[in-house]
C-alpha cells in the first residue's frame, strides 16, 4: 500500500472485532424457548434499544422505562443491567494476538468503542488487554457514537495524531465509511486473518 502514508498509530473497535459480543449469549441461560428468546430480542431487549445506553442515556432511565413498557420481563430487564458481561463470550479469535503482537512493536494503539459508559466500567477491568492501550474513547462517556464525525474528531485530538497517520479497525461499514470520510485510514474487520495480512503490508508486523 505503497500509496498510503505510513501508519504511526492503530485504533480499534472492541466489540465484535477484540471481543464477541451478542445480547443472546446471555438471555439464552434465562429463556429457555426458543420463540419467547426470540420474541426478547426482537421486541424487548434489542440492539436498537441497547444502543441508547452506547449514545448515552443512563440505564437508570432506559431500565425502568422498559420495564413499564414490559412489566412481564423486568427480570430479564434487572438481568441486562447487572449480568452484561454475560453477553461477551470471549475474546474474537486470534485478534489479542493481534494487539499484543503489535505492542511488542511499540506500536501506539487506541481504541474507538460504542458501548455504554456503565457497562465498560463493569466489563473494562476484567480485562488486562486494554492495559496495552494508550487511550480508548468510549461513546457513552463522551455521549457521542460512531459514525458520528464529531468522535472522530475527539479521538484525533486525544490520540495526538493525525487522522492520515492512524488506521482505524471496525467491524461496521458505515463506521468504515464514517472514518474515511474524516481521513483516517480504515480496515473493514471480518476476521484477524485478514487483519493481520493488512498490517503485514503495512510493515506494522512481520
Amino acid at each position: 500500500m505503497s500509496e498510503m502514508p505510513p501508519v504511526k498509530a492503530v485504533v480499534f473497535d472492541v466489540g465484535r472485532v477484540l471481543f464477541d459480543w451478542q445480547l443472546s449469549a446471555l438471555f439464552e441461560k434465562l429463556v429457555d424457548d426458543a420463540a419467547e428468546l426470540e420474541k426478547v430480542l426482537s421486541e424487548v431487549i434489542t440492539e436498537e434499544w441497547h444502543f441508547e445506553h452506547d449514545a448515552g442515556r443512563p440505564l437508570g432511565e432506559m431500565v425502568p422505562e422498559r420495564k413499564a413498557l414490559f412489566p412481564d420481563y423486568a427480570h430479564l430487564l434487572d438481568a441486562y443491567a447487572t449480568r452484561f458481561n454475560e453477553t461477551v463470550p470471549g475474546p474474537v479469535a486470534g485478534s489479542l494476538e493481534l494487539v499484543e503482537a503489535l505492542a511488542t512493536r511499540n506500536v501506539p494503539l487506541f481504541a474507538i468503542t460504542n458501548f455504554g459508559a456503565e457497562f465498560w466500567d463493569q466489563f473494562r477491568p476484567t480485562q488486562p488487554i486494554f492495559d496495552l492501550f494508550r487511550d480508548i474513547v468510549v461513546s457513552g462517556k463522551e455521549c457521542l457514537v460512531k459514525p458520528d464525525p464529531a468522535i472522530f474528531a475527539l479521538s484525533a485530538e486525544r490520540f495526538g495524531h493525525d487522522p492520515h497517520e492512524m488506521i482505524f479497525i471496525d467491524d461496521n461499514e458505515a463506521n468504515i465509511v464514517g472514518a474515511r470520510e474524516c481521513g483516517w485510514q480504515a480496515h473493514h474487520f471480518t476476521d484477524a486473518e485478514r487483519l493481520e495480512a493488512d498490517l503485514k503490508e503495512r510493515g506494522l508486523l512481520f
